[in-house]
């Protein structure tokens, strides 16, 4: 069980940040019209070397509180400055709505693993 709830959920926790990262560096230029703030492709370059490096801090608990913090807060930023406004067009509602619910959870789950990494660092 704690193969389980360790490592192999750590790793199901970080792919997808890992995944998400490198598609943000490999099309920022794509993807620099998305950015709410001046800048565009630089912003898309900085956010997606922050999501591998939090992937990374995920499995090897390296610096893993303070980066699952930070990843909890680059979530917050997602929802609120992209997520929100796409709710608020008709157009853009449903796609808005199911990105909110998808960063909601993952920065709830970044915040259960700094919790988790803070108790361990405690009982070390």
């Amino acid at each position: 069980m704690n193969i389980l709830t360790g490592i192999f959920a750590r790793l199901l926790f970080a792919v997808p940040f890992l995944g998400f990262g490198i598609n943000h560096l490999m099309h920022a230029n794509a993807m620099a019209g998305m950015a709410p703030i001046p800048g565009g492709a630089i912003w898309i370059y900085v956010s997606g070397a922050a999501m591998i490096l939090a992937g990374i801090a995920a499995i090897t608990k390296f610096q893993g509180k303070t980066a699952m913090l930070l990843l909890a807060l680059l979530l917050l930023i997602y929802i609120v400055s992209i997520h929100i406004p796409q709710m608020l067009k008709p157009e853009s509602y449903s796609m808005g709505m199911m990105s909110l619910y998808k960063d909601a959870g993952l920065m709830g789950g970044a915040l259960l693993l700094a919790g988790i990494f803070d108790r361990e660092k405690k009982t070390a």
